[in-house]
């Protein structure tokens, strides 16, 4: 009996491809590249900046991160390792570049 309990807890260790994590992983990057490239061109031609842009940046990348869970059917553990990779992923990089682009820091 003892030797299918461990068996059981065998079954239940989750197991992971590293080289479909990474291409998903990947697939955010892209996403919200576009999507930072695709809200930047909004917030120009709607004159948003300073901190109402950084604002906007981040109800963009909200709005991102929502699409996503929602293309996963909100079981992100199928496709990533935690809900880290999809919620935080990419958010502070691509922030760190549209301050470079828009204040020239």
């Amino acid at each position: 009996m003892d030797k299918n309990k461990s068996s059981d807890a065998l079954d239940e260790i989750p197991t992971f491809n590293v080289d479909n994590i990474q291409n998903n992983t990947r697939i955010i990057n892209y996403s919200r590249t576009f999507m930072s490239i695709i809200g930047g061109v909004i917030a120009g031609i709607l004159g948003v900046n300073g901190l109402t842009g950084i604002v906007f940046y981040f109800l963009v990348m909200a709005i991102t991160t929502a699409g996503l869970a929602a293309k996963t059917e909100f079981s992100v553990h199928s496709y990533f390792d935690s809900w880290n990779r999809i919620v935080f992923d990419g958010i502070l990089g691509g922030l760190m570049l549209t301050l470079l682009v828009l204040y020239g820091l």
